[in-house]
């Protein structure tokens, strides 16, 4: 199974009626399950079943803050960013060996197609392309950090 088809599979999961998904091929399983609008997936490939879940942010407000103080709090969201996101759960590497430089650091121009990190998954290296011109102005994830689908990685600034 190849990154494209998990990526359908998740979507089509997301999209459906369905709680469960699994599949077995060659002696890897993937299972998708779906609670509460969160998808968990599963994987394994000859070890134990590594469970992982999304966590979306949760936004609170004591009441003893004013609420105009909560908005100056956050930034500007300028409309020409972008993010790169996970296109799957993994580790996120920002260089393709411990030996050499990140692919992309603040600061750099990228291409659409230039390779910005590396995010492994079920012991295959998926390089991740940037998707659109511009500067990369954050890089968002940590080396080394697992990663979850629809995790933003970088932030760029479109040219």
């Amino acid at each position: 199974m190849n990154v494209q088809e998990i990526k359908e599979l998740i979507e089509a999961v997301n999209q459906s009626d369905i709680d469960e998904l699994e599949y077995e091929q060659n002696g890897n399983k993937l299972v998708l399950k779906k609670v509460k609008a969160e998808t968990i997936v599963q994987a394994q490939a000859y070890e134990p079943v590594r469970q992982v879940e999304a966590q979306q942010p949760v936004a609170t407000q004591t009441s003893e803050a004013p609420q105009e103080a909560t908005t100056q709090a956050q930034p500007e969201k300028k409309e020409n960013l972008h993010t790169v996101t996970s296109p799957m759960v993994g580790t996120f590497y920002s260089s393709p060996s411990p030996e050499d430089g990140p692919y992309v650091g603040v600061g750099d121009d990228v291409k659409k197609d230039s390779i910005v990190c590396i995010v492994e998954a079920m012991k295959l290296m998926n390089e991740i392309e940037a998707d659109v011109n511009g500067k990369i102005v954050e890089v968002v994830a940590q080396n080394g950090e697992l990663v979850e689908y629809g995790q933003p990685l970088f932030v760029v600034e479109l040219k």
